[in-house]
């Protein structure tokens, strides 16, 4: 009960704002009376007590004056107790007027004079915290001198006095205000300051500076002994701007961090496609719940590297996991209890562009993966999907289909196999959001492919996590399928993008680009089952004779011609309809998309049943 918590200061507060409006009407009483109160007027001092201590709680209540933080407590603050406690008083005064018979006799000037007392008393309850942390220091804080006068100084200040900061500044150094006092703190110019003796244990730079003169700045505190230097930068983060994907995050109700954990605790995880957005957040929450040993696949010798920058302890490998003489001894080697295969070519017009290079990265990489994985008997192997493989009308999302349908029908052995599709996750590297951000910095114009166009948008963070989650749930062949939500339209996307940045620029609208469907869909009519997570669902298999996939997959990767590839591709997806350009399947599809609510998935009857 004595903990700080929200109740407990209320309670606080409620009881000291009783205590201390009692002994100002008293005290207003004595004043009125020159400390000699007639004993008639006492007859209705505690109704009149209670009828000012009753509007005095409700109008506080009112104004959020039992909901603030003690130590902050600051103009603002202050400003909304004197509305209150002057709405109270006018509320009081209204009533005593009215029902003027049942108070009298009583003081009218004394509550004019409570008023006053009052607002002192209660305002300095308020304050008392505030001025006990600014006027007594807390032992082990180092002195510091901040360099420069900006928004930046007074934060910095701020947080000393406020007692959050562990450095004391006993100086702020500035040309243009030399001689001047910055909140009590003397400013001095740069050459008073390093002509000086001053105890100063680091300096602070709270401006931003040319590399020249921060050089110089550097020696000059050397030479003067001070060890430490910083940027006050910090305070660039103590303010976060409302941002787009704050207002796309998903943030799951039913996310089971007790099942993730349990499926990834103490296990060694290898993770293929690791330096990608996906891979290295699957990397990042791994690490997180615990995992023995990681082991990072990548091919991209940059994104590797940086893998490593955060995470030095994990087992980097190079590797193409098309060639299986390469993916082959690391698999058997590390002997992994899940594989997360995250390598796949993801964006949509390039795979247009290079269907051969596609088809082998995408297929013949999950092949070779999956293939060692179950002859190395790994207990569990999760694909990565997309729901571009939902009716695909481009290559990659054909090739992540024939990815799904061999997970699905391969024999399994000993391994747990499954796929989570989703769709677009926030701020990768092939994300919208960037490139608008880009755009609008640069003045626009926006360019937009469509004005219907729309898609599902998930924090990375969020869907990796749901991907671990369904993991832990699988029982083999499932198709996965996170709910991503009500769908966005990218044009109003960018508008509100433009006012979170406070920035108007034109929008330009380009056409569709090859292969992209104005509407992703993540399941089909009838093909899905619930599990016990309302963000996840279960496609149905969709079997298919093993030896004609096998067979017909081998001619498909040795296939050269674009055309023949699309034709191999619509024999194993027959739903694939390669357009340049693809439109909507209905015309009412995309009202059926606006009027779905954030929490459920499309299951429009135009739809192809695969099963």
């Amino acid at each position: 009960m004595l903990k700080p918590t929200n109740f407990t200061r209320a309670v606080f507060f409620i009881i000291g704002d009783a205590a201390l409006s009692f002994i100002s009407l008293l005290f207003a009483y004595a004043l009125r009376f020159n400390f000699h109160v007639p004993a008639t007027y006492f007859h209705n001092f505690f109704q009149i007590y209670l009828l000012l201590l009753g509007s005095k709680f409700f109008f506080l209540a009112l104004f959020k004056q039992y909901q603030f933080t003690w130590r902050y407590y600051g103009l603002i603050e202050a400003k909304r107790l004197f509305i209150a406690l002057l709405l109270a008083y006018l509320f009081s005064s209204i009533i005593l007027w009215i029902f003027y018979d049942y108070f009298i006799p009583f003081p009218r000037s004394a509550i004019v004079i409570d008023f006053v007392l009052s607002l002192i008393l209660l305002s300095a309850l308020r304050l008392a915290k505030r001025i006990y942390l600014e006027s007594f220091v807390k032992k082990g804080f180092k002195t510091a001198a901040i360099y420069g006068i900006s928004n930046k100084t007074k934060h910095l200040i701020d947080a000393f006095l406020s007692g959050e900061w562990e450095y004391k500044p006993i100086a702020v150094i500035e040309d243009t205000r030399a001689g001047s006092y910055f909140n009590t703190i003397k400013v001095l110019s740069e050459e008073e300051f390093f002509a000086s003796s001053l105890p100063v244990e680091t300096l602070i730079i709270a401006k931003d500076l040319p590399s020249s003169k921060l050089q110089s700045i550097s020696q000059k505190a050397k030479n003067l002994g001070i060890k430490e230097i910083k940027i006050a930068s910090l305070t660039k983060d103590e303010l976060k701007d409302l941002d787009i994907e704050d207002l796309l995050a998903r943030k799951p109700k039913d996310l089971d961090s007790k099942a993730i954990a349990n499926f990834v605790k103490g296990k060694t995880i290898l993770i293929t496609g690791a330096g990608g957005s996906i891979g290295s957040e699957l990397v990042r929450q791994c690490k997180q719940h615990g995992a023995k040993k990681i082991v990072a696949v990548e091919m991209s010798e940059y994104n590797l590297y940086t893998l490593t920058q955060e995470f030095a302890d994990i087992d980097a490998r190079l590797c193409d996991v098309t060639d299986k003489e390469e993916i082959e001894p690391i698999i058997a080697e590390t002997k992994p209890d899940i594989i997360l295969h995250a390598a796949a070519y993801k964006h949509v017009p390039l795979a247009e562009l290079n269907p051969k290079a596609t088809v082998k990265n995408n297929i013949l990489g999950t092949k070779n993966v999956l293939d060692i994985a179950i002859a190395c008997n790994v207990p569990h192997f999760i694909l990565i999907s997309t729901d571009k493989a939902v009716n695909p009308t481009n290559i990659m999302g054909a090739t992540k289909r024939v990815c799904e349908l061999y997970a699905q029908n391969v024999p399994s052995a000993h391994t747990t196999i499954a796929a989570v599709r989703f769709g677009n996750v926030l701020g990768s590297s092939g994300s919208v959001i960037p490139k608008f951000k880009e755009q609008i910095k640069k003045g626009g114009p926006v360019t937009v492919t469509h004005p219907k166009i729309t898609r599902y948008f998930m924090l990375t963070s969020e869907a990796c996590q749901l991907v671990l989650q369904a993991g832990a749930i699988a029982k083999g062949r499932e198709i996965f399928i996170l709910d991503m939500g009500k769908p966005v339209k990218i044009v109003d996307l960018a508008k509100k993008m433009m006012e979170l940045y406070n920035k108007e620029v034109p929008i330009e609208f380009i056409g569709l680009r090859p292969g992209e469907k104005l509407f992703e869909e993540l399941l089909l009519e009838g093909v899905e089952e619930k599990t016990k997570y309302q963000s996840i669902f279960i496609a149905k298999a969709t079997p298919i004779d093993l030896v004609w996939l096998d067979d017909t997959i081998t001619k498909l990767l040795q296939a050269t011609d674009k055309e023949q590839i699309i034709h191999l591709l619509k024999q194993l997806v027959p739903e694939f309809r390669h357009t340049p350009h693809a439109q909507p399947q209905a015309s009412s599809h995309s009202a059926s998309h606006a009027n779905k609510s954030a929490g459920t998935l499309d299951r429009s009857k135009t739809h192809q049943n695969l099963a």
